[in-house]
Formats: C-alpha cells, structure tokens, sequence
C-alpha cells in the first residue's frame, strides 16, 4: 500500500470478476500501484505516459461491451478528456469498441513489439492512425523501425 502518491499521477482503476467484468493495462509504464483487495487496485502513471486499458464485460448470455484505449497521462494544467475509471483523465490516442476492432488493436500492439518497440515508447501519431483505420474497419500500416526512429529524431529536435 502506498502511503502518498503524487498528485499529478493519472490514476486508473482496475477490476477482476471472472467472468463478468475484466478491466487490465496491456502496455505502459506503471509509476506506482496500490492494491486494494485480490480483485480490485489502482496503477498509476506518470504524466507523458503512454499506456493501453482494456475493458471487457460479460453478462448472462456473453460479452455485453468490449474496449480498449490508448491514453496519454498528463501534466498538470494540461487539457485532458474523462475517461471511465481514469482519474483525473487523460488524452485519448485511440478508442475502439467492439471484439473483432479491439482484437485488432491488439494484433497492431504484438506488432508493435515484435519490431523491438515497447508500445509505450512508440509514435502518439501511430495510434491515432490504428483507431481512425481501425474504426473503420481499415487495417493499419505497420509501425517499423524506420518511423519509430523519425520519431525519435523528431522528438529530439522538438523538446
């Protein structure tokens, strides 16, 4: 349990009940964690962040919703968008609804990672294009190694 937690952390609000609710982080950086009980905790991350949270319910006669988002945490002051169970919210990359656009976005993350990418780490314009193609039924390009490092230079020139 963590005593004090910085303020400006973006905390998320994660959940386990087999087989009815499922609420997990598939990829960020997480800056500290606190666990409430064995199907409840918080993770939280630093503001730049980058990370995936995915949101699955289930009632008696199969999935009712399935989500995944890519949030960026942000900086104090820093405009932001609510976001269920992320507080105070965050900047929203991609947000798809759906199991056949959610399995989608997770097949561009193994991508991501099987080119030598943390998808943390990869370019926020990337996952804007995965949602906007994907949320049209689109596939997206391929994030390789080649973009990641124009990101990177990029990045360096610009900060």
């Amino acid at each position: 349990m963590i005593e004090r937690v910085n303020s400006s952390l973006t905390r998320v609000d994660l959940l386990f009940l087999a087989e009815r609710i499922e609420r997990w982080i598939r990829f960020g950086q997480v800056a500290a964690e606190e666990v409430h009980d064995r199907r409840r905790r918080t993770v939280m991350f630093a503001p730049g962040e980058i990370f995936a949270f995915v949101r699955w319910r289930a009632e008696t006669y199969g999935t009712v919703d399935s989500r995944i988002a890519i949030l960026r945490a942000v900086r104090p002051g820093q405009a932001f968008t609510t976001y269920p169970e992320v507080a105070p919210g965050a900047e929203i990359l991609l947000d798809v609804h759906g199991w056949s656009k959610v399995q989608a976005v997770l097949e561009a993350i193994d991508s991501v990672e099987r080119v030598g990418v943390q998808p943390h780490r990869a370019a926020p314009d990337y996952w804007r294009h995965v949602g906007a193609r994907v949320g049209v039924g689109l596939p997206a390009r391929a994030y390789d190694r080649a973009r990641h490092r124009a990101f990177t230079l990029r990045r360096g020139i610009f900060q």
